[in-house]
């Protein structure tokens, strides 16, 4: 014990010696180490740019920044989360295998597996209510808001439409002032905007862009088009005009590189305002119908480019019918507004008060000729957006994928299964087919495979018998418009005949 003892005295001496001999050297320039001349530098103490050169664009920047501190107040995170019951795997427990019989097995057992997602929102109402996408908050079992400034709100779901990919929340303690959802008509292609959203409730992402079009087709109506970058958590977030209103609710994204840099898409406040005050009234969207569906003119037929919609089909039972319309007319007119495209149709269709009798301006048999309905309500399941092709083609036999048709002959799909959906790590609710595999020379690189198709011209799939039903009546001639859920991200794909 004593030599023990000596021996970690012996040690402890050592280490001292050696410690204090290395410092003498290291203050004593004898560990060698390298002696320099300090370097001689001068940093830049003005810019290069007179400030009174770029005034007009210090001032625009100080009052971009008056603008987002007036309207992030206002951008909610949209936090929800889901509880999924999972089956987990009998084997072996591993606190038998060590202190009792190893050969003992234990029965598997249901638990719970919980999903968290995010997404942004705008309050709209001094009540509380705020709009946000359908999408963050389909099928979800809790949701919660967090304000700018770090409270957290349990958040009531109101109603909310999957046509139009909106929803309606409401907190009770808002504490802010809500923002002024402005006529969407009164934007302009070229005017400035900003893209704000608040996924994470204490950061904003705020992009500058500008409305690059207006009057997007899509599955969820009309769309205003801009090159501001709208990543997936800035879903439900507001499109802002310089007086800080909203002027859209951002939906979706094109993107080739599947990043948020393409074109971003938003919902017109028109629209939101209608969807908000139908939800909040009746508690769900009442939607007006006409009942026509049109037709792709053929090269020589009327009506020319632009100068209204060519009827196909009169629904039975419709407002259409009611005004003897038929197949052949060209509506020129919609209670006193022009008709240029079915898009601009439908748009003005839905603007209309349930009951009101309108009158439309047609062509039959190249004769002028004046009609009158009143509109209804839009019967479950009827498809606003159908096009019908001039003579479409073979329909595809059962459990066949389609063959040509504007390249989606290279394009295989597959059922969409609940456990693909989560291995894709989809939405909740996503309903479609999922893409297998994309031919190398199809013409469709924006398309990759685990993507799903949700929609084809705005129709909806729910099954591979109704993608194959879809794609085999369309017309190869003409563009197709796939709408695609790639993991959480909605983006649209248009496909033109090669």
């Amino acid at each position: 014990m004593k030599n023990l003892f000596k021996f970690f005295l012996f040690v402890a001496l050592l280490s001292l010696a050696i410690s204090a001999l290395y410092d003498y050297r290291l203050k004593h320039g004898g560990l060698g180490t390298l002696q320099r001349t300090p370097e001689k530098y001068t940093l830049a103490t003005s810019p290069n740019v007179d400030p009174r050169q770029v005034a007009s664009l210090e001032a625009l920047n100080q009052e971009r920044r008056a603008l987002v501190k007036s309207v992030v107040p206002s951008v909610v995170a949209v936090k929800t989360s889901k509880k999924i019951g999972i089956r987990r795997q009998s084997g072996m427990d591993p606190f038998e295998f060590f202190f009792g019989n190893p050969r003992r097995q234990y029965q598997g057992r249901d638990e719970a597996l919980v999903q968290n997602s995010l997404g942004s929102g705008v309050i709209v109402s001094k009540e509380g209510h705020i709009i946000t996408n359908n999408h963050v908050v389909a099928q979800v079992d809790e949701i919660e808001v967090q304000l700018s400034d770090g409270r957290v709100e349990k958040a009531r779901l109101i109603g909310a439409d999957s046509q139009m990919d909106l929803a309606v929340l409401k907190i009770d303690n808002p504490s802010v002032s809500p923002l002024v959802l402005a006529d969407s008509d009164s934007v302009q292609v070229g005017d400035f905007v900003l893209a704000i959203g608040n996924p994470f409730g204490f950061e904003e992402t705020v992009t500058d862009g500008i409305i690059s079009y207006k009057g997007r087709s899509s599955d969820i109506g009309e769309l205003l088009q801009t090159n501001a970058a709208i990543n997936p958590g800035n879903s439900g977030g507001p499109l802002i005009n310089l007086r800080g209103e909203v002027v859209g609710i951002n939906t979706a994204i094109i993107s080739t590189s599947g990043t948020s840099a393409g074109v971003g898409f938003a919902i017109p406040s028109n629209s939101v305002r209608t969807a908000l005050e139908s939800l909040l009234k009746q508690g769900r969207i009442i939607r007006g119908y006409l009942g026509v569906q049109m037709r792709i003119p053929q090269p020589g037929q009327l009506p020319p480019s632009g100068e209204g919609v060519l009827v196909d089909e009169v629904v039975s039972g419709s407002p259409a019918e009611d005004a003897h319309l038929q197949k052949g007319d060209v509506i020129r007119k919609f209670d006193g507004h022009d008709v240029k495209s079915f898009t601009e149709l439908r748009k003005l269709v839905s603007q209309t008060e349930l009951n009101k009798k309108v009158e439309l301006e047609i062509l039959r048999g190249g004769k002028p000729m004046t009609v009158s309905t009143q509109i209804k309500e839009q019967p479950a399941g009827y498809q606003t957006s159908r096009v019908v092709p001039q003579q479409p083609p073979t329909q595809p036999s059962p459990g066949e994928e389609p063959e040509g048709a504007s390249g989606l002959g290279g394009i295989h799909v597959g059922e969409l299964t609940a456990d693909l959906t989560r291995k894709l790590d989809l939405p909740n609710g996503v309903h479609g087919v999922v893409v297998t595999d994309v031919d190398p020379d199809s013409g469709v690189a924006e398309l990759q495979k685990g993507d799903v198709i949700e929609e084809v011209n705005q129709q909806p799939i729910n099954s591979l018998a109704d993608y194959n039903k879809v794609v085999g009546s369309m017309d190869p001639s003409q563009p197709q418009v796939l709408s695609v859920c790639r993991h959480r991200a909605r983006s649209f794909l248009v496909l033109r005949p090669r």
